[in-house]
């Protein structure tokens, strides 16, 4: 099968321009422009759906897990901060991801990601002019695995956009929650500080099926997969894209989240678009 037959491309003509695609991009642009969210409903068909869940239970075995405690910006404890500081708020993560490099070009995951028109219409949803894959040979296109008692605490995202793919769900549990821009133009502690502990009116919660394509902005938006329930794991496909060409993760996140480094993250270390912590 090819990704022509892994795509709604009759719900989401991303390879032809014309009115319907037109349509598809002002509604993203509408939904990324409310609150740095977009999702695009049914964008796999049945097809696409099986073929990815197939290829994340082959490689399932290689996924990094992880247990740690980590605050919202993945760094260490700051004694020097006060105690209510968000940087100093930890939370128990428990999760597993399976690094990019176990994605053969011609596997399903990166025939969706490489069909063409794909990286143009993402492009065109979010409106950005500089747009570049992410170049991290770990991360550009990987799958986040979790299993009962997984999820993800509160944190924001070291790519500046980030489209993700749900692939299968787990029993109960796993939503996506998120308080839309809450650090847009500024980390904005006394905010991010409401979320972590439960006072804050400005979380929004998500509930993705299979097949459900969404662009999200958490480079800006605090955000967290609640916690799981049941046998059955989570599987979601992360497609990273950032602002500035050859980018790369750091040495410290990339060994957290992935168990392993390149000699790319230490040879680009400290290379970044923006000023944020993180």
């Amino acid at each position: 099968m090819s990704a022509s037959q892994y795509i709604d491309l009759d719900r989401y003509p991303i390879d032809r321009a014309g009115p319907d695609r037109d349509a598809v991009i002002a509604r993203a642009r509408a939904a990324l422009a409310e609150d740095g969210c977009a999702v695009l409903k049914g964008f796999l068909t049945g097809a696409g759906i099986a073929a990815l869940t197939a290829e994340a239970e082959s490689v399932a075995d290689k996924g990094h897990h992880s247990h740690s405690r980590t605050n919202a910006y993945f760094t260490r404890d700051d004694p020097s901060l006060p105690e209510d500081d968000p940087r100093r708020q930890f939370f128990d993560r428990s999760n597993a991801f399976i690094p990019a490099d176990n994605f053969v070009p011609e596997g399903p995951l990166r025939q969706v990601h490489d069909y063409p028109g794909f990286d143009r219409f993402i492009q065109d949803c979010l409106q950005e002019e500089k747009f570049y894959r992410y170049a991290d040979p770990l991360a550009d296109v990987i799958v986040n695995m979790a299993e009962e008692g997984n999820g993800f605490p509160w944190h924001f995202d070291t790519n500046n956009f980030t489209v993700t793919l749900a692939i299968q769900n787990a029993e109960e549990g796993g939503a996506f929650e998120y308080a839309p821009g809450i650090r847009e133009g500024d980390e904005n502690f006394a905010e991010v500080a409401k979320v972590l502990n439960g006072t804050s009116e400005r979380v929004t919660v998500l509930h993705l099926e299979p097949g459900d394509l969404q662009l999200f902005r958490g480079r800006y938006s605090l955000h967290r997969v609640a916690p799981l329930k049941g046998a059955r794991p989570r599987y979601v496909a992360i497609f990273s894209y950032v602002e500035e060409p050859g980018m790369v993760g750091s040495v410290e996140r990339t060994e957290q989240l992935y168990g392993r480094t390149l000699p790319v993250h230490h040879e680009r270390a400290g290379q970044r678009a923006d000023a944020y912590i993180d």
